[in-house]
């Protein structure tokens, strides 16, 4: 039994670095591939969108001189590159999947479409939507809340290397405790770092739940999808 048909994977670049903190490593990205394979074997519609903060963060680098829009530019082909990496380890196990662009880049990726990435997913494959918004200054936490909603997935799944949300960060302060199920408006008044104000607006005004859990851990994500309580759901 599944919980939800059709999801909106969001993860994060950061976490595709695994132990090396920068660029990519394979045994991270192997486990990512086997657990989404996974649930794509159960029946569940899997659309994917990765980060880039492993390889480069455009408003970190704007902050050493590098022009914005060009940083983020620089973001978005990250988040390519992430993308066609998680997509090779998909097609090594034996998993239908494909590389959607949200910039023309044919024939690194087929560029993205609501109808088209629909068609996808109801063939059974796995959809990786790259290269964000396309657009500067969005963050690739917005460009998962916008695919989540055009898809009309059921959720919006925030694969991080912490298992919900917290009342402070968990890293930092020992005291932290631990929601099951927050609102929109609490991560506002609380100033909750679950994703940046943008994306989580966006998922308020279209009613988008957000599940947020550790993907980091292998088994994870099959639990989620079976219904364990193992995160935090923001509805």
């Amino acid at each position: 039994m599944v919980k939800f048909n059709r999801i909106l994977l969001k993860l994060s670049g950061e976490s595709l670095a695994g132990t090396t903190k920068q660029g990519i490593d394979t045994v991270r990205l192997e486990e990512y591939a086997e657990q989404i394979a996974e649930i794509a074997k159960m029946g569940v519609q899997v659309g994917i969108v990765i980060g880039g903060g492993n390889i480069f963060r455009g408003l970190s680098g704007s902050k050493k001189g590098y022009d914005r829009v060009q940083g983020d530019q620089m973001g978005m082909l990250a988040t390519i590159i992430n993308s066609l990496a998680l997509n090779s380890a998909l097609l090594a196990n034996g998993t239908k999947s494909r590389v959607l662009t949200s910039i023309r880049m044919e024939p690194i990726g087929e560029f993205y479409s609501k109808r088209y990435a629909v068609e996808c997913l109801e063939r059974g494959e796995v959809v990786l939507i790259a290269g964000g918004t396309s657009n500067p200054y969005f963050t690739t936490d917005t460009a998962s809340s916008l695919r989540a909603i055009e898809l009309e997935a059921d959720v919006m799944l925030k694969g991080t290397r912490v298992d919900g949300v917290y009342t402070a960060d968990p890293e930092k302060d020992k005291t932290a405790t631990k929601f099951d199920e927050i609102t929109y408006d609490e991560v506002y008044s609380r100033n909750l770092k679950v994703m940046d104000l943008t994306a989580t607006t966006m998922c308020k005004e279209n009613n988008m739940p957000i599940y947020v859990f550790d993907m980091d851990t292998v088994g994870n994500l099959k639990k989620v999808i079976s219904g364990e309580n193992i995160g935090t759901l923001v509805k």
